[in-house]
C-alpha cells in the first residue's frame, strides 16, 4: 500500500487536507493522481460552501476491496465505482483545526471500464467521481429525483469550473 499526503503543506487555512492511499497498481497509469484528486475535492468543498479546513481520505483500490466494502456497509455484493463514508459529526462544543469530512473508496476496474465505455478520459472520470464522493460526504444524495437533480447540477457546475465537460452529456457514438 502506498499512502501519500496532498495539500497538507499548502499553508492554506481553507480547503482539503487530503490523504491518498493507492492499493491497486492500475491507478499508476495516472500522472500525479494526488494533484488531480486535490483539485477536484477542493472544488467540491467550495461548491457546497464549506469553509475552514476539512480532511478527506481517498482509497484508490481494486474491485474486490470495493465489493467487500459495498457488501459490508450497503448490503450489495458487487463492486461499484465510488463509495463514500461520511465522518461522524464532532460533539457539540468541540472544535477541531481540521474537521474530518470522511473517506472515499474507488474501484480501479469499474472506474477504468466506465471511462472507456462512456468515452471519457480516465482523469475526467476520476475528477467526476471525487466530486460526487465529496458531495455525498457533505450530505448530498440522489435517492429522490429532486435530490438527484440538485446533486447532478452541483457536479456539473463544479466540473465545468475545472474545465471538465458535463459528464452526463451524451458523447457522440457512446450510449449511456
Amino acid at each position: 500500500m502506498n499512502a501519500r499526503r496532498a495539500g497538507a503543506a499548502s499553508g492554506v487555512d481553507d480547503g482539503v487536507d487530503l490523504d491518498v492511499l493507492i492499493e491497486a497498481s492500475g491507478w499508476s497509469v495516472l500522472f500525479e493522481p494526488e494533484a488531480q484528486i486535490q483539485r477536484a475535492a477542493t472544488a467540491a468543498v467550495a461548491a457546497v460552501g464549506i469553509t475552514g479546513k476539512v480532511s478527506v481520505t481517498v482509497l484508490l483500490t481494486d474491485d474486490a476491496v470495493v465489493a467487500e466494502l459495498n457488501r459490508q456497509w450497503r448490503g450489495k455484493d458487487r463492486p461499484t465505482n465510488v463509495l463514500s463514508f461520511p465522518a461522524a459529526p464532532l460533539p457539540a462544543g468541540r472544535h477541531a483545526i481540521v474537521q474530518p469530512l470522511g473517506d472515499i473508496a474507488l474501484a480501479w476496474g469499474v472506474v477504468a471500464r466506465e471511462a472507456q465505455e462512456q468515452g471519457k478520459t480516465l482523469e475526467n472520470h476520476l475528477a467526476h467521481l471525487i466530486v460526487h464522493g465529496v458531495l455525498h460526504l457533505a450530505g448530498h444524495e440522489h435517492e429522490t429525483d429532486e435530490a438527484a437533480s440538485v446533486m447532478q447540477a452541483l457536479e456539473i457546475k463544479t466540473l465545468t469550473g475545472l474545465g471538465i465537460p458535463d459528464p452526463y452529456e451524451a458523447v457522440a457514438g457512446v450510449t449511456r
